[in-house]
């Protein structure tokens, strides 16, 4: 199911849109969509550590010790 949104882009990132979408034979709803979900994800693990570092429970470890711990 898709429901359908209207929003106005800056006409350099439209026209940068517009040519890569020509360029690989894919559409605009492909980057688009393609663009949003990555932005969702990284947002999301931002949003995570984030409250991981503010959280006065959460342990932070050096970058040694997080290395000792891989094994590398």
């Amino acid at each position: 199911m898709t429901t359908l949104k209207a929003f106005r882009l800056p006409v350099k990132l439209a026209e940068r849109l517009t040519t890569l979408a020509k360029a690989t034979h894919r559409s605009e709803k492909f980057y688009v969509t393609e663009a949003l979900l990555h932005y969702f994800d990284d947002y999301a693990d931002a949003q995570i550590a984030k409250d991981r570092f503010n959280d006065p429970k959460s342990k932070i470890i050096s970058c040694s010790e997080l290395r000792k711990r891989l094994g590398v």
